[in-house]
C-alpha cells in the first residue's frame, strides 16, 4: 500500500489520528481545535465492528494514507491496536502514542506485543495511563512511571497531555484567570480552567475535582491493577495537584496543635 504524501504544504509536524468511537473523537477534535498552526491533524475512523483476530489488515484499511509523523491510537478496541504496524508503513510514522484509559482497549499482553512489532520497525511508542499522565519526558504515574525521550513524542507533550496550568489570583484570593499551559489531550483542562473563575483559593482544588468528574473525564471506572484504583481517579489525582502546586503560595498552613503534655522537643531548658 503506498504512502500517500498530502501533508499540507508548510506544516511542520503531521499527525494521524484512528478513532473508533466518543473517547477518541473527543480527543481527536481538541487536539484539532487547539494544536498550533503548523501542525498538519489528520483522522481516519476505523471501523466499529472489528474482529478479535486481524488476520489481513488490507481487509479493514483504506489504500493510502497521509504521510505523518505521529500515529496517535484512539481505538476503543484491542483490534484497532492490531492494526498500528501497517498503519505505521503506510504513513512513514516515526512514533506512535497510544493511551490507555481503558485496559479493555489496550490489554497489558497486547502492550507488550505492540511495543516488540514498533521496536522492531525503528518506531519509537508510548502508552500513557491514563492519557493524561503524558510530559515531555514521562508517563504513568508512580508506582508505574515511565521515561522516554523521542523528539516527536515530547513535540505533542509539549502542548497534550499533563495539565499545566497558570492561576492568577485576585487581591480577595479568589482565582481570576486560569491560562492552559498544556491541556489534558481530551480538552479536561480546558473545561476546569474556565470553571475556576471566581474561585476562592480554599475551594479551588475541589472544585477541580468536581469539574473533572463532570466534564467528564472518560476514563475507566473499573479498577485498574497497577494503580490499586480507577484510571478515573488516577486522572482527577493528576488535576487537583496540579491546580494545588500553583495555589500553595495563596493557601494557608495548616495549623499545628501540640497535645496537651507534649513538650516541643526543639525548646532548649
Amino acid at each position: 500500500m503506498a504512502v500517500n504524501a498530502t501533508t499540507e504544504p508548510g506544516s511542520q509536524f503531521a499527525v494521524l489520528a484512528i478513532t473508533q468511537g466518543q473517547w477518541g473523537e473527543r480527543i481527536a477534535d481538541n487536539v484539532h481545535r487547539f494544536a498550533p498552526a503548523t501542525w498538519a491533524v489528520h483522522r481516519w475512523p476505523a471501523p466499529r465492528a472489528l474482529p478479535l483476530i486481524i488476520d489481513d489488515p488490507a481487509d479493514f484499511l483504506p489504500p493510502t494514507f497521509p504521510s505523518v509523523d505521529l500515529v496517535l491510537s484512539l481505538g476503543e478496541t484491542a483490534a484497532v491496536a492490531q492494526l498500528i504496524p501497517d498503519l505505521v508503513k503506510m504513513t512513514g510514522a516515526k512514533a506512535v502514542i497510544a493511551p490507555i484509559d481503558r485496559n479493555e482497549s489496550l490489554p497489558p499482553g497486547l502492550t507488550a506485543q505492540l511495543k516488540g512489532w514498533l521496536a522492531d520497525l525503528g518506531v519509537a511508542a508510548a502508552f500513557p495511563k491514563p492519557f493524561c499522565s503524558l510530559t515531555e519526558s514521562t508517563y504513568n504515574q508512580p508506582p508505574i512511571t515511565v521515561t522516554y525521550d523521542d523528539p516527536i513524542i515530547r513535540q505533542f507533550a509539549r502542548h497534550f497531555g499533563k495539565p499545566q496550568l497558570g492561576v492568577t489570583v485576585d487581591a480577595d484570593r479568589h482565582v481570576c484567570d486560569v491560562a492552559v499551559e498544556r491541556d489534558s489531550a481530551c480538552g479536561c483542562a480546558h473545561f476546569v480552567a474556565q470553571g475556576l473563575i471566581g474561585i476562592s483559593v480554599e475551594q479551588a482544588e475541589h472544585e477541580a475535582g468536581m469539574l473533572h468528574h463532570h466534564y467528564p473525564c472518560l476514563a475507566s471506572m473499573n479498577q485498574d491493577a497497577d494503580y490499586d484504583d480507577t484510571l478515573m481517579h488516577v486522572s482527577g489525582h493528576i488535576l487537583r495537584v496540579t491546580v494545588k502546586e500553583q495555589l500553595k503560595d495563596h493557601l494557608e498552613p495548616t495549623p499545628y496543635f501540640q497535645p496537651m503534655g507534649r513538650v516541643d522537643s526543639s525548646i532548649k531548658e
